[in-house]
């Protein structure tokens, strides 16, 4: 019997709609709309809207800094307000906080109402020498222990984030696998209380969790991380991921209080 590296096709000339479908195209789950996608027209589907805020902070400025971050507590009666959070990166000269809302429209609504007024009475400005700002819609929940976002981040001592940027075309791949695989996985890990996945721009996501103890995370990397990062294939989406493990300051935890 003739080898199968042995058999040649016959030669002939593809024509132009067979040379288009051989081209590359970017991965696209079967069977299923892309979670990074709009409803249908008619249909409305509401997000929750993230915000991830990148402060330098001056040496020697870190006390008014943290001082000013406290009276952020001034917009806990926002409507729509799902809760922000935040602490010192490791290295020490950075802030990083999470902001979370029930939709853009609540998020558009602060800006234009409580924003300024609020950062002035922070009077943060001087503190910092260089802020960094993204915000989108969240296009994944991560499920936890806890039964809400709100929920999570009062009991959270700790907030995982990675900056992930991603090759072109490889979104939806990306969300599949933060679908299929590292929502579950995680959500296996004892001390995970739940997150949150968050569109930046077209090629970058930022995925935080919430962790009840620095332990618990550490388990999570040392029980569940090493089977995971085999099928997950990182490289092949992620170009670029930037990692924080945040211990949370909780006099900068901002929840929502309704008036009665």
């Amino acid at each position: 019997m003739t080898g199968l590296c042995n058999i040649r096709p016959s030669a002939r000339v593809l024509s132009s709609s067979e040379r288009e479908d051989l081209r590359p195209r970017p991965y696209r789950p079967r069977d299923q709309r892309p979670i990074d996608r709009p409803p249908p027209p008619g249909g409305r589907m509401a997000r929750m809207w993230g915000k991830w805020i990148d402060c330098r902070v001056r040496p020697g400025a870190h006390e008014a800094f943290a001082v000013g971050q406290q009276r952020w507590s001034a917009i806990s009666d926002q409507p729509g307000l799902v809760g922000q959070a935040g602490g010192w990166a490791p290295d020490g000269d950075r802030a990083l906080l999470l902001a979370l809302w029930a939709d853009e429209p609540a998020y558009t609504r602060f800006l234009r109402e409580r924003h300024d007024r609020a950062a002035a009475d922070a009077a943060q400005h001087s503190a910092y020498s260089a802020i960094e700002v993204a915000t989108g819609p969240v296009v994944l929940t991560v499920p936890g222990s806890s039964p809400s976002l709100p929920d999570a981040l009062t009991r959270a001592t700790v907030l995982r984030a990675a900056d992930c940027r991603l090759h072109p075309g490889r979104a939806d791949h990306f969300l599949d696998v933060q679908h299929r695989l590292w929502a579950p996985g995680m959500a296996a890990a004892d001390g995970m209380l739940g997150g949150a996945v968050t569109r930046l721009a077209p090629d970058r996501y930022l995925v935080t969790t919430l962790w009840t103890t620095p332990a618990a995370h550490h388990a999570y990397t040392t029980d569940h991380l090493p089977a995971l990062l085999p099928r997950a294939a990182v490289p092949t989406d992620v170009h670029t991921l930037t990692g924080h493990l945040l211990p949370l300051e909780p006099s900068w935890l901002v929840l929502p209080v309704r008036s009665p």
